[in-house]
């Protein structure tokens, strides 16, 4: 019994030996795979171009090739999930995906089209932008009449899948990055509401069968929203504002939005967070008309519920977060970031707005908004305010305006 003890008590460092060894060969391999790949350069270079010189060509040479093959394989990507997306509404309505084949693609308008007005982009981009309190601004950017649009005409979407262009293996614009899940997101809409007036069936089970696509579509639509905001362009192309009354539709929807929520909610919330983030961070000397745009983006997002009470969590976290570094600066009487104190206010207002949405909805099932940051909100708040109150009148306004809602909420509660 001794001997095959102690021989079971080597195998561990004999297997550990074996490791070694073999790591061992393989970084010799390497080394002698390396220097004959060095050799090989060196007797295949020109004449008249150094060893240098051909390596780097080389490398750039290869870097382009995988560049393009990444490239191609996102096409490709993007090209599978639309087939999916044709499949996903067959499934769930073949009747309507038979009719959208039959008629003729170039019968109607696509919705949203008409929806922009080129005068009142000219005449706003005159503008200074510094008025953020203008409502108007945004109905201007189109976003507002959007969502109301879905009640124009039940026949618009007939066409939309039929309209997607097929995608180009050369290249693919950001715009077609946006449209190509938006429009599948619209058929998708307008299947919904038809299904509700009786006019087709539609099987909306399906979409737990395939939440592959849903989440995919949802996903692609966020990013490209975020990359048109990130930088913005004047007058607004017509798709953004389309993609903007789209997301606000499903989310709003009584039956898409469970689904919507269910599979999307942490790509919505990054979603939310990014808007948050290019509204304090924008520095452009006109960023406010680009900014009330996305600021109103978050206020639509606000009309879900569910969405709104993670939207307050994440606003609170962000004013009081500005308030404490505003505060530190002046009892050190440092520098103080004046941009970011002049982006913070549109925050504030659209903090404000939510609260005020929370509170008034007396049959929300969460009435106790905020959380963990409502109540890190509260704590100091009257200290915070006394102490910036001097010097920051108007942001210490808000944030009493913003405390009494939140304590005003609070006891409705007790």
């Amino acid at each position: 019994m001794e001997p095959r003890a102690v021989e079971l008590g080597r195998g561990p460092r004999g297997a550990a030996a074996e490791i070694k060894g073999g790591r061992e060969k393989q970084i010799s391999y390497l080394k002698i795979s390396k220097l004959a790949l060095a050799f090989a350069i060196i007797h295949s270079k020109p004449p008249g171009k150094s060893s240098k010189e051909y390596t780097e060509d080389l490398a750039r040479t290869v870097s382009e090739q995988d560049l393009g093959w990444k490239w191609r394989v996102q096409v490709l990507e993007a090209e599978v999930l639309r087939l999916r997306q044709e499949l996903l509404l067959n499934r769930i309505s073949p009747r309507f995906c038979l009719e959208n084949r039959n008629q003729d693609t170039s019968a109607e308008p696509v919705l949203g089209q008409e929806s922009i007005n080129p005068t009142s982009y000219s005449s706003q981009l005159e503008d200074s932008g510094c008025d953020v309190c203008n409502d108007s601004a945004f109905d201007s950017l189109g976003t507002a009449s959007v969502f109301h649009q879905s009640e124009h005409n039940v026949n618009t979407s007939k066409h939309w899948l039929e309209r997607v262009p097929p995608l180009n293996l050369c290249h693919t614009s950001k715009e077609q990055c946006l449209t190509a899940p938006m429009h599948f997101l619209q058929c998708l809409l307008e299947i919904r509401k038809l299904s509700e007036r009786g006019i087709l069936q539609a099987d909306f089970s399906e979409l737990e069968n395939d939440s592959f696509t849903i989440c995919n579509s949802v996903s692609q639509l966020l990013d490209g929203l975020t990359v048109f905001y990130n930088s913005p362009k004047f007058p607004a192309p017509s798709f953004l504002t389309e993609g903007v009354g789209v997301l606000i539709s499903l989310i709003t929807d009584t039956k898409l939005s469970n689904h919507v929520l269910k599979k999307c909610f942490k790509k919505i919330e990054e979603f939310k967070k990014n808007l948050i983030q290019i509204i304090l961070r924008n520095r452009s000397v006109n960023r406010f008309q680009a900014l009330h745009s996305v600021s109103q983006t978050l206020r639509l997002l606000g009309r879900n519920s569910i969405l709104r009470n993670s939207l307050i969590s994440l606003l609170l976290s962000g004013v009081r977060q500005f308030a404490e570094q505003l505060l530190q600066a002046h009892q050190v009487q440092s520098v103080y970031d004046i941009t970011q104190y002049e982006n913070i206010f549109l925050l504030c207002m659209i903090l404000e707005q939510l609260l005020q949405d929370e509170t008034e909805e007396s049959n929300s099932s969460s009435s106790d908004y905020g959380g963990e940051e409502k109540i890190k909100f509260l704590k100091n708040l009257d200290q915070v305010i006394l102490y910036l109150s001097d010097e920051f009148p108007l942001f210490s306004l808000y944030l009493w305006r913003v405390g009494v809602l939140l304590n005003s909420g609070q006891m409705q509660i007790d």
